[in-house]
């Protein structure tokens, strides 16, 4: 048994804030119905390379990027554009309870599939709208992408290097506003159950990029409304602890740069640091022993441990720091990420029988549920292809009518 089994989910989102929150939500048991485009479907399947191998080493058209954010999902293929799909989508909607969409603001209303259409049918139905901006606002109509959105969010302007050494506004690895996004949406839909269970009423959750990424500057943004002051780029420091930042060690075995994180974040952990470092002057002197005085004196503090930092290996400071209970890491690369002995403990990476590819191996769910674990039943589907077994089953429909369907490219 699954924690969300019964919930029933139309998932009319692409790309990658809704199909993540939508696999999330999967994961934990509710069957997501995916709604895609006839002959293209998600716009992922197409973002590749890499693209998943066949048996005999043929590439695919599936998409790592595809793959990777659609498992435990049905995929059914259909048209809104036409009058007959934008009403197998309502004959839908009177069966589910989340509809998840990401069309820009005001086009689901062109095919009566807004919240205000839908909530006649279903009054129970929780309806989540995905966009850029919002469903209102000056920037309401505009499309909204993770990469402007961290810009415009502010994320941009405290990400990278500092501007004095060479720095310049740089975006995260990955698409976090997007992500957050879908994560926000989660924590909204199942809130928004919980109170339909309990009165019968649906609502519409408006979630919006832009919203989440200014929420998620976190104690950046709380910094700038309480002292007025803009943070500048940071690089590899806290711009409110010190020291936590990245560090150059002594040089490796091949005789390369090394580095590691140091991530002090009280004045306990910093005296041990220093005990550890040999030098524990530098947590008894008064300029020092506080953080509020090492933030002010960062300055000066720094260059000290940069040297002290570079007389000894990563392999030396790892084991000393994580003995003496000092916050410290690798900076590990994708390959030491998932040959990490802690990876394969957690069970983070999965095996799916796909399709095409048996042994299939994703990231797995980071949800632990100790008495109704996620899902890991269903890999990301092909295109459609699950098109005739959710219209069988969910709106009984005869194989006369599927033909129909088929033959006037509804489906």
């Amino acid at each position: 048994m699954n924690s969300l089994d019964g919930i029933r989910i139309l998932d009319l989102s692409r790309v990658l804030a809704g199909p993540w929150c939508t696999q999330t939500l999967a994961d934990l048991g509710a069957d997501v119905i995916k709604i895609e485009r006839p002959g293209t479907g998600d716009d992922t399947r197409t973002w590749g390379p890499p693209f998943l191998k066949d048996a005999e080493g043929n590439e695919t058209h599936e998409a790592a990027y595809y793959l990777g954010t659609n498992r435990n999902k049905r995929s059914l293929t259909c048209d809104i554009a036409k009058p007959e799909g934008a009403a197998l989508i309502r004959e839908l909607a009177l069966h589910c309870d989340v509809f998840v969409e990401n069309f820009k603001v005001g086009d689901m209303a062109r095919y009566g599939l807004d919240y205000a259409s839908l909530k006649t049918l279903n009054p129970k139905l929780v309806y989540c709208s995905v966009t850029g901006f919002g469903q209102h606002g000056p920037y309401a109509e505009r499309a909204g992408y993770d990469y402007a959105i961290q810009g415009m969010g502010g994320l941009m302007s405290v990400t990278g290097e500092r501007d004095d050494l060479g720095g310049g506004p740089q975006k995260v690895g990955v698409a976090v506003a997007d992500l957050m996004t879908g994560m926000y949406a989660t924590v909204a839909i199942l809130a928004a159950l919980r109170h339909a269970e309990k009165t019968g009423e649906g609502q519409q959750v408006d979630m919006a990029l832009l919203d989440t990424q200014v929420a998620m500057l976190a104690n950046l943004g709380a910094n700038y409304l309480v002292s007025g002051q803009v943070p500048a780029r940071a690089g590899n420091a806290h711009q409110n602890i010190v020291p936590y930042q990245v560090f150059e060690v002594a040089p490796n075995a091949d005789g390369q740069k090394d580095f590691i994180i140091l991530a002090v974040g009280n004045d306990s952990q910093y005296a041990k640091f220093c005990a550890v470092a040999g030098r524990p002057d530098l947590a008894s002197d008064v300029q020092y022993a506080k953080n509020r005085d090492r933030v002010c004196n960062r300055a000066a503090l720094v260059p000290l441990l940069e040297i002290i930092m570079k007389t000894r290996r990563k392999t030396d400071w790892l084991a000393a720091l994580e003995a003496a209970k000092v916050p410290c890491g690798a900076i590990n690369n994708l390959a030491e990420v998932f040959a990490d002995p802690q990876i394969a403990a957690r069970s983070m990476v999965t095996q799916w029988e796909h399709p095409v590819k048996s042994g299939l191996q994703l990231v797995a769910s980071p949800i632990k549920l100790s008495a109704t674990p996620v899902r890991t039943d269903l890999p990301p589907p092909l295109l459609g292809q699950h098109t005739d077994e959710v219209l069988r089953t969910v709106l009984q429909y005869t194989d006369a009518q599927l033909s129909e369907l088929k033959r006037s490219e509804v489906i």
